[in-house]
């Protein structure tokens, strides 16, 4: 796949940056996002704080860098990625030593903190902008399969913190995740990315060519596609987080549970490889209409029958499906609405309220569970993924109305 994406020859630039990006993301989100969820209740043993307040870094850092993403986007289409991806990187690895050295909320919020804005400048949305620069055309192909590699850092950095912390601690493994941050991403993104955003030439810095709707189309495409994709990541983001325990208040053992969550990482990788290999012979929209209407096909399946085992396997793929589906439509799709030349500052304005409400989701659904149980956090879940869903859909009925999005 690289090798296809670096025009024949895997140290190309756009085969390099791929992987180099790719290698960087499974490192940010297993050093961040995924992290609480093994070492958050060492964490929370030595420094006597509640659960709550472990898991409320990961709103801390989703609340911070939405702050902050708009602007991040508008840097990167004047500058490049290169410096800003680097310092990022640097900016994970002191918020990373400053949290193994926290003794208390304060500083450990404030680390958390650091890594909010650090996740602006090189994690997911200032590397699929990285990669609409760099492969230009082939964008679409180089996100997919950055989000192919992306998708394994569950199943790289959960057992990884297991082992570390039986062997340095949760401290020591922050520190080694700090070291990571400082030794294997800086370099990557120093030496894979280019210093200075593209020249593009005129037909493509047009606003309106290059892919991009008509000028009097840019605010409605842009409004309901901001409503589908922050109203889908209120969903993925709650739910990952939330779905052992919501399969557990359905009646599975704990046991069946977490092997049904485990279910997550492989169908999105799944689909994601079908995106790639296939993606060419339909249209964004029909891709993203679909990947819309199996979240609350999913949802709606568990909300009927989630205790029943076979029904709760379709359910988990179907989430994982469009959960892998919209993960690559995040970046593809407002390249294709919006073009290349104001694609930072579009993804920036994006990243705005998809971090609102990724960082309100986890504390939401978890009240939503202490007081209505996995039923309540399931009818909250599948209104937000209908919502999404209707979003998407006239989105695409106004894109083949004015003649866009079907190739």
């Amino acid at each position: 796949m690289i090798r296809a994406l670096g025009g024949g020859t895997i140290f190309a630039p756009v085969g390099r940056a791929t992987l180099g990006l790719g290698i960087t993301q499974i490192i940010g989100w297993g050093t961040t996002f995924l992290m609480p969820s093994v070492l958050g209740r060492y964490i929370q043993d030595e420094l006597g704080m509640p659960s709550e307040l472990v898991f409320a870094g990961i709103t801390v850092m989703f609340g911070i860098g939405a702050l902050f993403s708009p602007r991040i986007g508008r840097l990167m289409d004047r500058t490049g990625p290169r410096l800003v991806m680097t310092i990022g990187s640097l900016l994970y690895a002191l918020s990373l030593t400053v949290m193994a050295f926290c003794q208390g909320p304060v500083v450990y919020l404030l680390a958390w903190a650091g890594m909010g804005i650090a996740s602006t400048l090189a994690l997911s949305t200032p590397s699929s902008i990285a990669l609409a620069q760099i492969a230009g055309p082939r964008a679409r192909q180089a996100i997919a399969v950055l989000a192919i590699i992306g998708g394994f850092a569950s199943t790289v950095f959960w057992p990884l913190s297991g082992a570390l912390i039986a062997l340095v601690g949760w401290r020591g493994t922050v520190l080694i995740y700090a070291a990571l941050h400082l030794l294997v991403c800086a370099p990557i993104h120093f030496a894979a990315l280019p210093k200075a955003a593209p020249v593009l030439p005129p037909a493509a810095a047009n606003p309106t060519s290059g892919g991009g709707v008509p000028a009097e189309e840019r605010s409605r495409a842009f409004l309901l596609l901001n409503i589908s994709l922050s109203t889908g990541a209120f969903v993925f983001t709650g739910f990952i987080i939330h779905i052992i325990e919501i399969l557990r208040g359905l009646g599975h053992p704990s046991a069946s549970a977490l092997f049904l969550a485990s279910m997550i990482g492989p169908s999105q990788v799944g689909i994601r490889i079908i995106e790639l290999v296939f993606g060419h012979r339909y249209s964004f929209m029909a891709s993203a209409v679909v990947g819309s209407a199996m979240l609350p096909i999913g949802l709606g399946l568990m909300l009927i029958d989630g205790s029943n085992s076979a029904v709760a396997v379709v359910c988990i793929l179907a989430y994982g499906i469009s959960n892998g589906l919209k993960a690559v439509q995040r970046a593809t799709l407002p390249l294709a609405f919006f073009g290349r030349s104001q694609f930072g500052a579009y993804m920036g304005r994006l990243a705005l309220p998809q971090g609102i409400l990724s960082a309100s989701a986890p504390t939401v659904l978890a009240a939503v569970l202490d007081r209505y149980g996995a039923q309540g956090a399931l009818w909250l879940t599948f209104a937000f993924g209908m919502v999404s869903l209707i979003a998407m859909i006239l989105l695409a009925v106004r894109s083949r109305a004015i003649g866009h999005g079907t190739t």
